[in-house]
């Protein structure tokens, strides 16, 4: 076995590589750019050497800084991880070329699965399904229109050379095709340096399955079964599972003899992952081949109880697969989630900042994490802002839902903003429950995943509110030196009057006054006209338990000094910052008369001129962030004073892009 192996990946899959490497006795080497000096995985790793500045092109996506530290740290294999430099047939080649082992296939392979039109030709060549389309060399604007009527719609466009959903368009008619044509070209030009498309009939409704397969040097290929993948939101993957609640075992088969089989067509080695677009008769087709090892292999692992990535070690040191197609067995049933720093209400914009708090599950052999940050660490700009990923598994899929469910109301997040609430939403959704997603239905129904601008019901205010009034009354007579003394009692007692309080509570932008009598768990509540009578409050284990109006009632929550975090009846997350109790307004940051940057990103088109007439919502702008496109649009009808954005240019979190005349 190796004794000494890089890592040319950061965060999350940097720490997942060093836990099995360190299990094997290997010792592990990692390369971090400027901005993730202090990031886990360097902190983790044996060693750690600077490779460059805090963007990927000079950094992660740095071959020769990579194989430079390689030389000089005596590695004998590099792994990739996922992302970067995973599936670039160059690195794989330099790899070679620099007498490392590049743990994951060959050039060979990588280069054929590359190009999604060259994979869909020679997957033609092995009888695996395919979806009509065309995927030719021809990328004249006029040619592609043509062929688009003859392919007829709706159809979808997508990048050659892409991934991750990257600049895919779907196309509904004629009239569509030019606008949708060159967005596609312009994201696949920015993100892959190849602005080649390829056209395929638009499967309606359709569901996304991959499958896990692995191959050695000894001729062997096999595959670890399906993954769903089908709840997506813009093509990206929300919620993995495996097995799929669709998939019948005759399917099942048949899916797998076609991955192996497309697998084979490139003499495979390593670990990859074919995926399929499967329509709702069960009919399914080739989509992609990832010549890699997939962000949602944690669920592969805990159904069939194996370690992916020591057999990706084993396999690259030469040896042979451990399990035969009949050994492999699948067991129970595991789901994934990844937690992201993004605003889902703010159509899931990107953040950024300081994990000022981190509070996740504690792991178990029900319960798996994945993470490559803790509290503490700073979520930068430059990569993409996950947090962790939040592995559950239970002897079937009810069962593994509620283990969701419940992994997910022990998380908390403060700082930049997060989409647990939207995931604790997901978990419980009933096209989600019932297996009835397919990989349009977030995008179709997106609405019944978010909160919306609701105020909580005056029974979630009052929960709150009392559990603010045990906290405050608790620490104050434990910290006084006298508790007997009356001056610890935080009843608000005065001479002559009852004692009230107000508990002023901020959520969304919105504040709430709760005035409260009493004390030691009997409380009068009002807020505005509604009035409440508490007794019996108690808190214990991160649960309040009291009597309102008489009803008594357990509400999961969590309460400090800062904040109230709490789950109403149904589930619904709600996460308070405790206010002053003095006069507060909100503020339009943005006001009405100017578009800023909503974080710092690259411009990468301008719509707009000084002296145009616009109307409210009309996209101005399109920048790039954090890996993804924003459409950056007017915030009312008006004329443009002055636009001060450039295409290209950098711009800051909070610059002012276009101002508006009075």
């Amino acid at each position: 076995m190796f004794e000494r192996v890089l890592i040319a990946n950061r965060g999350e899959i940097a720490c997942r590589v060093i836990r099995s490497c360190r299990r094997l006795g290997i010792r592990t080497i990692a390369v971090y750019s400027a901005a993730d000096k202090d990031a886990q995985h360097v902190r983790l790793a044996d060693e750690a050497w600077p490779i460059g500045g805090p963007t990927p092109a000079e950094s992660y996506l740095r071959i020769d800084a990579i194989l430079d530290v390689a030389k000089k740290s005596g590695a004998q294999a590099i792994h990739p991880g996922y992302g970067f430099l995973s599936e670039n047939t160059a690195f794989s080649r330099a790899c070679q070329d620099a007498e490392l082992v590049f743990i994951g296939p060959d050039p060979e392979s990588i280069e054929a699965m590359g190009s999604k039109a060259a994979a869909k030709q020679l997957m033609a060549k092995h009888a695996v399904p395919l979806v009509p389309g065309y995927s030719g060399d021809n990328q004249d604007n006029a040619f592609l229109a043509a062929q688009a009527r003859q392919v007829g719609y709706p159809l979808i466009i997508k990048p050659s050379a892409g991934g991750g959903g990257k600049g895919m368009q779907i196309v509904r008619s004629d009239a569509e095709f030019p606008e949708a044509l060159a967005t596609a070209q312009r994201v696949a030009q920015a993100a892959f340096g190849d602005a080649s498309m390829l056209l395929e009939r638009y499967v309606e409704h359709p569901r996304h399955i991959e499958f896990q397969v692995f191959g050695d040097r000894h001729g062997n290929i096999i595959h670890l079964d399906e993954r769903e993948c089908s709840a997506q939101r813009r093509y990206q993957k929300v919620l993995e599972e495996t097995p799929s609640p669709f998939l019948t075992p005759e399917r099942r088969r048949a899916m797998g003899e076609a991955a192996v089989a497309a697998a084979r067509a490139v003499d495979y080695v390593g670990a990859g992952t074919v995926e399929f677009i499967v329509a709702q008769d069960g009919t399914f087709f080739f989509m992609e081949m990832n010549t890699r090892l997939q962000v949602e292999h944690p669920v592969t692992e805990l159904t069939h109880g194996v370690d992916l990535v020591e057999w990706q070690l084993r396999v690259a040191n030469g040896e042979a697969l451990p399990l035969t197609q009949d050994e492999v067995a699948s067991h129970g049933h595991a789901i994934e989630v990844r937690l992201y720093a993004e605003d889902p209400d703010q159509n899931f914009l990107p953040g950024s900042g300081k994990l000022q708090t981190l509070r996740l599950p504690a792991p178990s052999r029900h319960v798996r994490l994945d993470g490559g940050v803790v509290e503490g660490d700073t979520v930068t700009i430059f990569y993409d802002p996950m947090i962790a990923k939040l592995i559950v598994w239970d002897a079937d899929r009810p069962q593994a839902l509620q283990r969701l469910r419940e992994a997910l109301a022990a998380s908390e997040v403060v700082g930049p903003k997060s989409n647990i609430g939207f995931l604790e939403r997901l978990a419980r959704h009933p096209a989600v429950v019932e297996g009835r997603i397919d990989t349009g239905y977030l995008d179709r129904h997106l609405d019944e995943f978010l909160l919306g601008d609701a105020a909580p019901a005056a029974g979630v205010l009052f929960a709150a509110a009392t559990a603010v009034l045990l906290h405050d009354e608790s620490h104050l007579a434990s910290a006084a030196a006298d508790p007997h003394s009356p001056w610890a009692s935080a009843d608000a007692w005065r001479i002559g009057h009852a004692g009230k309080r107000i508990v002023a509570l901020s959520w969304r932008e919105q504040r709430f006054e709760i005035e409260a009598r009493g004390h030691a768990g009997h409380y009068q509540l009002r807020h505005g006209e509604t009035n409440c009578e508490v007794h019996g409050a108690r808190l214990q284990d991160d649960n309040l338990s009291a009597r309102f109006d008489g009803e008594s009632r357990r509400t999961p929550l969590r309460v400090d000094a800062a904040r109230v975090l709490l789950h109403d009846a149904s589930g619904q997350r709600y996460g308070f910052t405790r206010a002053a109790a003095f006069a507060w307004e909100s503020s339009d940051a943005a006001g009405g008369n100017q578009v800023i940057a909503p974080m710092p990103g690259r411009i990468v088109l301008v719509k707009a001129n000084a002296g145009d007439v616009v109307g409210q919502g009309q996209e101005l702008l399109v920048m790039e962030a954090m890996k993804m496109e924003l459409a950056l649009k007017a915030p009312r009808a008006g004329t443009i004073e002055s636009v001060s954005a450039t295409q290209g240019e950098f711009v800051d979190a909070d610059a002012v892009l276009i101002r508006f005349a009075d």
